[in-house]
């Protein structure tokens, strides 16, 4: 109780000098209230629903918009393009494929800013392959994406049709050709120092070709998850030292030699205690640092934790670069199939339900998926993270397509045989975020009395506010939103999710 009389004595003195915040009026109406539009998706049905803010349930509590004080700036949310995604898109009537490719990226959908795609095959397509497949072949003669353009390439062109301000694409190897590992296998492995410069050749190759199709690249990943998977799927190992040599020496003059303007992140895997030693291997010294843009992180860790002090130890190791989630979904799960309140349950598990080691277990309990969702973006961007990618766009009821059959969840799931599409809540959850929260937002200041609610808050670069608040409580909440002297109650249904845009 102590926080909210605090809060609420704050409120009251703002209120009585009459202050504003830098940059106009706030939000404003002329009868002094903020001018505010409420979207909320909730459990009893709302999806992604304007509401008329209501405070009028029992003694509201105080959240208080700070918005002089800025974090990091705003990359983007999204998710990934890949091969199981677009393949199902085409086995879809057009009007079906089309409606998918504008809720994710047209300007009455979600909007999607920072996307994410496979170089080479991945766990999520049709079958391995390899952009150069002939043994031995260091020169790259053979290179061809020739594989991405049934599928995977045109997804993308119609995705980038449908985007008014465009969209950022950041591409990740599962694995080199098997031809250049140590082990000759898709899976697990390292890849040969005499292929070093080979393997970052390849990526150059990788830019140029995607380029000639239409489509720029913003960043890349050196590799997904280099810790490996227990060899199950598309996979090659690094240690910190080793994904650092190579960036340096490599990698990075490569690039820079082919005149590449490409992002180049580091890690690419579980936001773990284990972060913090490639953290120090990419940022120790300036050979290395002058190229690493920044960290991808994942989020299989934990169903429940986001590990704020190691993003916070990433962002204070270089606070002028980049912290990106990468990937997540809802893994080791078959999708349920037009049954929303499974979303709303305490029923999914994760990986590490069945095969954390027992030390780890408590981090893996059920959990509910759109709370796992919006508890992680939230707690990602109150923590330095600048963007947050989802994995598969659309998955069939199968949780696949999946040559491992490593059923995951997609916000939409798609039954080809009947041309049937069931937008999920994680869709309407990811929406929150990446709809009203632009590229180029700042993360901005917040005082929030109640400890039940989660709250993160940005200033798009029009000017406008965005407050995500998540009340996971059975029971309905009130809360007053002031930004300088003025305010404005606001209600939250129970089980539910609320962005809360502020205009001038």
């Amino acid at each position: 109780m102590q926080i909210r009389h605090l809060l609420y004595l704050q409120l009251f003195l703002v209120m009585l000098l009459g202050c504003q915040p830098a940059g106009g009026n706030g939000g404003v109406n002329d009868d002094g209230a903020l001018s505010v539009t409420v979207f909320e998706t909730s459990a009893d049905g709302n999806q992604l629903t304007a509401i008329t803010p209501d405070g009028s349930v029992g003694d509201p509590s105080i959240i208080i918009i700070n918005p002089e004080k800025e974090f990091q700036t705003i990359t983007g949310f999204g998710g990934s393009f890949t091969e199981a995604s677009a393949y199902l898109l085409n086995q879809l009537s057009q009007a079906n494929r089309d409606s998918i490719i504008n809720a994710y990226f047209g300007d009455d959908g979600a909007r999607y800013s920072l996307t994410r795609t496979h170089i080479n095959s991945c766990d999520f397509s049709l079958s391995n392959y390899s952009y150069a497949p002939e043994a031995g072949d260091t020169e790259l003669n053979s290179f061809s994406v020739v594989e991405d353009e049934p599928d995977l390439i045109p997804m993308i062109l119609d995705a980038q049709k449908a985007s008014t301000d465009g969209f950022k694409i950041i591409a990740s190897p599962w694995t080199a050709p098997p031809w250049m590992k140590d082990n000759r296998d898709w899976r697990g492995g390292k890849l040969e120092p005499k292929y070093y410069d080979t393997w970052a050749r390849f990526f150059a190759r990788y830019l140029e070709a995607y380029r000639a199709k239409g489509i720029d690249v913003w960043g890349i990943t050196v590799e997904n998850e280099p810790l490996g998977n227990d060899n199950n799927w598309e996979s090659m190992h690094y240690t910190p030292e080793e994904m650092s040599e190579f960036v340096a020496n490599h990698l990075g003059p490569v690039l820079a030699e082919a005149g590449e303007d490409v992002k180049i992140l580091g890690y690419d895997q579980n936001r773990g205690d284990e972060m913090k030693d490639w953290v120090d291997a990419q940022y120790k010294n300036e050979a290395a640092a002058k190229y690493f843009d920044g960290t991808a992180v994942h989020w299989y860790a934990s169903t429940y934790e986001h590990f704020p002090k190691m993003l916070t130890y990433a962002h204070e190791a270089a606070p002028d670069k980049h912290l990106i989630q990468t990937e997540g979904c809802v893994d080791s799960e078959v999708p349920k199939w037009r049954d929303d309140a499974w979303y709303w349950s305490k029923e999914a598990t994760d990986w590490g339900w069945d095969w954390a080691p027992d030390d780890q277990k408590h981090l893996h309990p059920k959990y509910v998926p759109v709370y796992r969702y919006a508890r992680d973006m939230i707690g990602c961007l109150n923590n330095y993270v600048d963007g947050w990618v989802d994995w598969n766009m659309v998955l069939d009821r199968q949780g696949g397509p999946n040559w491992f059959e490593n059923w995951c969840v997609a916000p939409v799931i798609v039954d080809p045989k009947a041309n049937e599409v069931y937008f999920t809540p994680l869709y309407y959850t990811m929406a929150h975020f990446s709809k009203y929260i632009r590229p180029g937002a700042k993360r901005i200041g917040f005082e929030n009395a109640d400890e039940s609610l989660q709250v993160t808050a940005v200033r798009n670069p029009d000017g406008s506010i965005a407050v995500v608040v998540l009340n996971q409580d059975t029971e309905k909440k009130s809360f007053r939103l002031s930004i300088g002297a003025r305010t404005q109650d606001i209600s939250i249904s129970p089980r539910a999710l609320q962005t809360i845009v502020v205009t001038q």
